[in-house]
C-alpha cells in the first residue's frame, strides 16, 4: 500500500525577515495615512496673514491679550493686537500737543532735516524715559522685539489731519552722517493712537505675494490697494524690520502713510539702531 505524504510547505512559520518587512510596510502606511490627513486638517497658507498668538494678558490695565497677527514675511512684518491701552493712547496724545510742529525730512546727502512735500504732517519727539508710562511703553517694546532699550530712538508722536501723508520711503539710512550715532535703524515699531475713519493706511509697496489677500482689503482706499496695507486702530502696534536677518538692508521694507480720508490719525514711531543710540 502506498502511503500518502502532506506536504509541509504551507505549513512553515513566516521567517523573521518576513514579519520585519510586514511590519516596516505596515509602519510606513501608517505614517503615509497621519500625514496625508495632517495635510487635510492645516492647509498650506499664505506667506501673509498667518496669525500667531501669544499668551500675554495684560495684568495691570485689563485691556485684553495681545496677540501678534504675522502680515507678512517678506518684508517682515508683524501685526500686535491691543499692544496699547487706550489710557496709554490719550497720556501719547497729551503729552505731546505743546510740542507738535511740522514734520520734515532727513538729506541724505548732508544728514539735516528740511520741509518737503512727500511729508506733510506734524510731530514732536518725546526724550526716552520721558515720564512713568513712556518707560514702561519701552521696556514693553524691548520685550516683545528682543532689542535692548538703549538701542531705541527717541519716541516720535505724529499727527495725520484729513490729506496728510508721507509717501513711501525707507526708515534705515543710506547715508554716513545719520548712521554714525548708533548705526542703521534695524526695526521700527509703529503704535496707532487713534482710530481712523477712512485712508491713513501704512501700505508697503513692495511686498510680496497676494497683497488683496488681508481680510480688511474691501475696508481700504484706492492707496492702501497700492500695497500690503494695514489699518489704524487704536492701540495695534505694527512691528517690521528694515534689516534681513543676515543683517543686509532690506528693500521691501518701502513703506508709507496714506493720506487721511476721514478723521485724525495719531501715532507713535518707535526706531531701533544696530548699536546702542546716545541721546
Amino acid at each position: 500500500m502506498v502511503k500518502l505524504r502532506h506536504s509541509r510547505d504551507g505549513l512553515r512559520r513566516p521567517s523573521l525577515t518576513t514579519l520585519q518587512t510586514l511590519i516596516l510596510t505596515l509602519a510606513v502606511t501608517f505614517t503615509f495615512f497621519i500625514l496625508i490627513l495632517l495635510a487635510l486638517r492645516f492647509p498650506k497658507t499664505n506667506h501673509l496673514n498667518s496669525v500667531s498668538r501669544r499668551n500675554t494678558p495684560r495684568s495691570e490695565d485689563g485691556a485684553g491679550e495681545i496677540w501678534v497677527e504675522t502680515v507678512s514675511w517678506e518684508p517682515r512684518a508683524f501685526l500686535h493686537h491691543n499692544f496699547l491701552t487706550k489710557e496709554e493712547c490719550e497720556h501719547i496724545i497729551r503729552i505731546a500737543k505743546p510740542g507738535m510742529s511740522k514734520s520734515s525730512v532727513v538729506d541724505s546727502e548732508t544728514g539735516k532735516s528740511f520741509d518737503s512735500s512727500v511729508r506733510t504732517s506734524s510731530g514732536t519727539f518725546l526724550q526716552r524715559g520721558h515720564d512713568k508710562i513712556v518707560r514702561k511703553i519701552e521696556k514693553r517694546i524691548s520685550d516683545f522685539t528682543h532689542i535692548p532699550v538703549e538701542h531705541g530712538e527717541p519716541l516720535q508722536v505724529l499727527r495725520y489731519k484729513v490729506g496728510q501723508k508721507y509717501v513711501p520711503h525707507f526708515d534705515f539710512f543710506a547715508d554716513k552722517y545719520n548712521v554714525r550715532n548708533g548705526g542703521n535703524r534695524m526695526a521700527t515699531m509703529l503704535m496707532y493712537l487713534s482710530d481712523v475713519e477712512e485712508g491713513g493706511e501704512t501700505v508697503f509697496p513692495n511686498a510680496k505675494g497676494d497683497v488683496s489677500s488681508v481680510p480688511w482689503w474691501n475696508e481700504l482706499s484706492d492707496c492702501g490697494k497700492e500695497g500690503l496695507s494695514v489699518k489704524p486702530k487704536m492701540g495695534d502696534a505694527i512691528l517690521f524690520w528694515s534689516m534681513k536677518p543676515n543683517a543686509t538692508l532690506d528693500p521691501l521694507s518701502l513703506h508709507g502713510a496714506c493720506p487721511v480720508i476721514k478723521g485724525d490719525k495719531w501715532s507713535s514711531a518707535k526706531w531701533m539702531r544696530v548699536e546702542e543710540f546716545t541721546t
